[in-house]
């Protein structure tokens, strides 16, 4: 498939915009938009978030793979990935090659005011939100940014001024 009739993928940490922008960049594109969290509630019946608590973080990546898995099957949808999903080689796999990443970056203090009042489970067990952010950014910035065709800083900027940045980066992708 080519790159230009496949999907963009917004990537990125908990708390980059990725839902609140995406949904607002597939309404001006008139793309559906798709959202990882959201695909893995329906599918469960149930948030994620009790499927981390009841079976770990094993079962919740082997889900996320078989999502990605039919993403990567999608044309012309915008799909905005978990926050995590590029960390792992496997769903990189399936993904590379089936459209376009753009990874979304905010200021860590600016994450953890944007998402402090959500119950996430910790990927790192026993530290705040803000610590716990912190040791996934320094652990896998790498892998964020090689899995990234652009990057968009959504920090300090309204919702409406993201959305135009990001418009832009994705125009240059899209054909015509």
């Amino acid at each position: 498939m080519s790159q230009r009739t496949g999907n963009i993928y917004l990537c990125g940490m908990i708390g980059s915009g990725k839902t609140t922008i995406g949904r607002r960049l597939a309404e001006e594109l008139e793309w559906p938009f798709i959202d990882l969290d959201r695909e893995m509630d329906r599918i469960l019946g149930y948030s994620f978030h009790r499927l981390v608590q009841e079976k770990g973080w094993v079962a919740f990546r082997e889900l996320e793979y078989s999502i990605c898995k039919r993403f990567a099957r999608r044309e012309k949808s915008l799909i905005c990935l978990g926050g995590g999903t590029v960390r792992y080689e496997w769903n990189m796999d399936v993904l590379r090659g089936t459209g376009f990443f753009v990874l979304m970056t905010a200021p860590l203090d600016e994450l953890v005011r944007r998402v402090r009042n959500e119950q996430r489970p910790r990927v790192n067990l026993g530290t705040s939100l803000e610590e716990d952010l912190r040791t996934i950014w320094e652990q896998s910035e790498e892998k964020y940014r090689r899995a990234a065709d652009a990057v968009v800083d959504t920090g300090g900027k309204s919702i409406e001024a993201a959305v135009v940045e990001l418009q832009s980066v994705v125009r240059r992708y899209l054909p015509g």
